[in-house]
């Protein structure tokens, strides 16, 4: 497996040369992970992107370079510590760096001679292609993709010139990706919105969510759905909640900011069930923070998000595949039990990119269409008082009977009431979805042997970073590690959660927060305490080599 990083600054074609060089290496076969680490300027500081490829499926990143391909200077400063000793560093002749095992090529000459300085970042994947033992087979293919057609030979060219200027260093490895899907993790959940049959959504650019957004509105045309891009958040979601009410299956995705203006429509759902799905793509805070680095800091706040009590669900999103099958999941789920599903992905699973089996559409719980409900003595009763909570519901319009909705506190018609009796009556109907949607929730994710030591709990984008360190840990320590990882958080699973604490000698919660929000849950709900914390809340994400790492530095734990 190996690591690269491939460094420059905005606007010097780092993001281009990454999706082109992505995408040539999974057509060789190889499965690939990407991660981008970009500041909020759209021009200058250092940006740079970590590329993951090998014959093995890939869940994350690691910090241990095998190569820099430095497009500035800084690049090479910034990251010389993190690479191996029998790593390599690709950069421009007039670079200063007096390392051996820089490998300076005359890049800046090379585009002179072409006429175009700026296919600088075709000549380096034509150099990492050689490097890597790689042929030139799908570089046509790839490129238009990529590149306009005016600038498409210059490319070619720069491409086939960087592959002349090095020699191989690197063997070839067969991999079987090459069939395998290359998406973002917002794609992915955007594909899963498509498959599970939404009709609308509805949305403010916020970064890191926009690429939802994006993908949703190019592919609109092709799939029925329509997307609109709000004046903000609140009429965002407001939007979504009308289009759900009118019988289209919706959808509205944010950031925390966002999501802050939402929580008020939020409980409109909850009161007047109507299902919603919104989407929390997280990044730093609080206000505008890092606009463009990760963290899972918005936990405990949509668990409790707008007055009052109301039942909810929220699932975090593991992986580019469990993106996909708990979006088409979190639609069902709040059309079914005609609540607010919010689903927490973040920066890192948002904008990195890997290989993903194509998906399978049987595996998913499908919409089922609404139908005309029964009556009760010759009329509708929308709210209608039911043993399960769910009430029976129709789409205004196409129905014989008034469909009503109501923010306040109604009766079982959706009139206004202030009676108190009708209040209690009300709140244990809704609640009492809360009883059958746990009957649905997802266990944790186990990985490790039986028989262990040390359980580690995480949640969310953790799952990569996690799995690769217990794989880490149990192939070099005496003592055994496990782990899990949850999806569905709320309402919190627990009976796999209790069977493996009670066996622990010692649990260690993995989370990227200042304050230890899964940890704190699980204690509120069954008592479990974490023995250590390992937290990180500096805008990156933790990577398996970096928990390996605190673990063994005991000093480090953060109670």
């Amino acid at each position: 497996m190996y690591n690269l990083l491939i460094g420059g600054a905005a606007g010097q074609g780092v993001e281009t040369t990454v999706s082109i060089l992505q995408k040539l290496l999974k057509k060789s076969g190889y499965y690939v992970f990407t991660v981008r680490d970009f500041m909020s300027r759209v021009r200058g500081g250092h940006n740079f992107t970590l590329v993951r490829f090998g014959i093995e499926p890939i869940l994350s990143h690691s910090e241990k370079l095998d190569g820099i391909i430095a497009m500035n200077e800084e690049t090479v400063d910034y990251h010389i510590d993190q690479l191996k000793e029998s790593g390599f560093i690709l950069c421009d002749a007039k670079y200063s760096t007096q390392d051996t095992r820089a490998i300076k090529v005359d890049l800046s000459t090379v585009g002179k001679e072409l006429g175009n300085p700026r296919v600088l970042g075709s000549i380096t994947v034509g150099a990492i292609l050689k490097l890597f033992g790689e042929n030139l087979n799908y570089v046509d293919e790839v490129l238009k993709e990529f590149i306009k057609d005016k600038f498409y030979e210059v490319n070619k060219e720069a491409v086939h010139k960087g592959y002349q200027l090095v020699e191989s260093r690197f063997s070839h490895l067969q991999g079987e990706a090459r069939d395998y899907m290359l998406l973002s993790g917002n794609e992915a959940l955007a594909l899963g919105a498509i498959a599970s049959g939404i009709r609308f959504y509805c949305a403010y650019p916020m970064s890191p969510s926009t690429s939802i957004l994006e993908y949703l509105a190019f592919k609109g045309t092709e799939t029925g759905i329509v997307v609109e891009q709000a004046e903000d958040e609140i009429a965002a979601i407001n939007m979504a909640i009308g289009a759900s009410f009118a019988g289209a299956p919706a959808m509205t995705g944010t950031s925390g900011g966002g999501f802050s203006l939402m929580v008020e429509a939020l409980g409109l759902s909850g009161m007047a069930e109507i299902p919603l799905v919104a989407v929390d793509v997280m990044r730093p805070g609080p206000a505008t923070g890092l606009p463009t680095r990760t963290e899972q800091s918005d936990l405990k706040f949509v668990i409790s998000a707008s007055q009052g009590e109301f039942p909810r669900m929220v699932i975090a999103l593991r992986n580019h595949e469990d993106a996909f099958y708990q979006t088409t999941r979190a639609v069902y789920l709040a059309d079914k039990y005609q609540i607010p599903v919010i689903i927490l992905s973040d920066q890192y699973l948002g904008d990195a990119s890997s290989t993903v089996k194509p998906y399978n559409l049987d595996y998913m719980q499908k919409l089922e269409l609404l139908k005309e409900p029964e009556q009760k003595d010759g009329n509708y009763l929308r709210y209608r008082l039911t043993e399960d909570g769910i009430s029976p519901r129709y789409i205004p319009g196409k129905s014989q009977n008034i469909v009503t909705a109501d923010s306040d506190e109604h009766d079982e018609y959706g009139h206004i009431t202030e009676s108190g009796e009708m209040r209690t009556l009300m709140m244990d109907k809704r609640m009492k979805k809360l009883d059958q949607l746990k009957l649905e929730l997802q266990e944790p994710d186990y990985l490790g042997p039986d028989d262990f030591d040390t359980l580690i709990i995480g949640w969310g984008s953790t799952y990569g970073p996690i799995a690769e360190a217990i794989m880490l840990l149990n192939d070099s320590e005496d003592s055994k590690y496990a782990a899990l990882i949850f999806g569905d958080i709320y309402p919190l699973p627990d009976q796999q959660l209790k069977e493996k604490a009670a066996k622990a000698k010692r649990i260690i919660n993995v989370e990227q927060n200042a304050t230890g929000q899964l940890a704190a849950l699980i204690r509120e709900y069954t008592g479990i305490t974490c023995t250590k914390s390992i937290l990180k809340y500096n805008g990156r994400q933790i990577s398996g080599e970096e928990i390996v790492h605190r673990i063994r530095k005991e000093g480090s734990y953060e109670q």
